[in-house]
Order: C-alpha cells, then sequence, then structure tokens
C-alpha cells in the first residue's frame, strides 16, 4: 500500500500538478493507497484534500492504519455523510487541479451504490483532471464493462501487471492512458499466478 500510493504520486509529479489534488476514498484497501497518496502529496508540498467516503470505523485494517496516520498531518480530512448535494460536492471538486477516484478499485463489481454513485458522477463532472488508483470505479476489473456511472480517467496508475478489463475494448474510453506501477512484488510469485491462470483457462 505504500508502494503504491508512493508511486501514483511519482506518476502525477510527472504528469504535473498545479493546484490542489483532491482525493476521493471509499473504505477497502483502495482508499489505502488513496490516503498514502494524500500523505505523501502533503509531504512534497502540494494542497491536498481528502473526501471520505465511508465511516473510518468501516475502513478495511490496512485503510485505517493510514487513516490514523494521516490524521496527524495538515491534510484537511472531509467525511462525507452520503446527504451532501451535488452542488456540495461540486463545490470541493472544482478548487482541483487533480481528482483521484480511490474510491473502490479491483474488488467492486455491479451497479455503483449510494454513495459512490453520486460521487462518480459528480467527479465526471468536475473540471479538474482525473486519475483512478488501480481500477476506475465502475470497471469490472475482469471483463472491462462499465457500470452505468463509470468514472471517466485520463490517466490509469495499476499496480503489478494489466488487468484484463483495462484492455478489452472500449475500456480506454473510461481508463485513459494506463500506467503499470511497479510494487514490489516478487517475480516469481507473479509467473506462479499467471501459470495458474492459463492452467484453469482464467
Amino acid at each position: 500500500m505504500e508502494n503504491a500510493g508512493r508511486g501514483v504520486v511519482d506518476v502525477l509529479e510527472k504528469l504535473g500538478i498545479e493546484g490542489q489534488v483532491t482525493v476521493c476514498c471509499g473504505k477497502g484497501n483502495n482508499a489505502g493507497d488513496g490516503l498514502v497518496m494524500a500523505r505523501h502529496l502533503a509531504l512534497r508540498g502540494y494542497q491536498t484534500i481528502v473526501l471520505l467516503f465511508s465511516n473510518p470505523f468501516d475502513l478495511s485494517p490496512d485503510a485505517k492504519t493510514n487513516y490514523e496516520i494521516l490524521k496527524k498531518t495538515s491534510v484537511s480530512i472531509h467525511k462525507m455523510s452520503g446527504t451532501e448535494s451535488d452542488e456540495q460536492i461540486l463545490k470541493f471538486l472544482n478548487r482541483s487541479d487533480w481528482l483521484v477516484d480511490a474510491l473502490l478499485g479491483t474488488g467492486a463489481t455491479g451497479p455503483l451504490k449510494p454513495p459512490f454513485d453520486q460521487a462518480v458522477r459528480n467527479l465526471n463532472q468536475a473540471t479538474g483532471k482525473r486519475l483512478a488508483v488501480d481500477m476506475p470505479s465502475g470497471l469490472d476489473c475482469d471483463t472491462g464493462k462499465p457500470s452505468t456511472v463509470t468514472f471517466c480517467a485520463h490517466h490509469t496508475c495499476t499496480f503489478v501487471a494489466l488487468k484484463p478489463g483495462l484492455v478489452t475494448e472500449g475500456a480506454d474510453q473510461f481508463t485513459g492512458k494506463v500506467h503499470v506501477l511497479d510494487i514490489g512484488v516478487p517475480l516469481e510469485l507473479i509467473a506462479e499466478v499467471c501459470h495458474e491462470r492459463s492452467i484453469f483457462g482464467r
């Protein structure tokens, strides 16, 4: 998670950061990547805010650890209750140079549920550049099938290797340019997983 979050910030810096970065987080490990990102952005001197679309008590264990660390920094964390209007959310989003989708990641399937559907609609309407962490929210990791509401990224930073859904025909309208980041997974483990998938036809 630390390597993932830091790696995405490295990519953002290469792309150019000219203003505020708003990191939108859900509750799973994808949110943890976003919380690590926010910390590293702040450490490098960038104005950063986090919009947390979950109860902190519902965060995954690793995400919760990074949430507790981030609370000790200068980064503003706004806990979204789910009752905010589109206008209230867009007020935050439209201040940003970059909008980061760290809502759901690879584990989500099927239509987006509240509050993530509203969050993604607002992110797509906002004026900033958009980056997805691992997978755009709403895009199926395995099939590349989009949900009714799917995050439309200009850039996607995925980890270890390309997921099938990222290279499916038509997925590029949601992924934008895809960057594959090394996060320190041993090559032997990657080879083993690929071998198992080929055996079972996955």
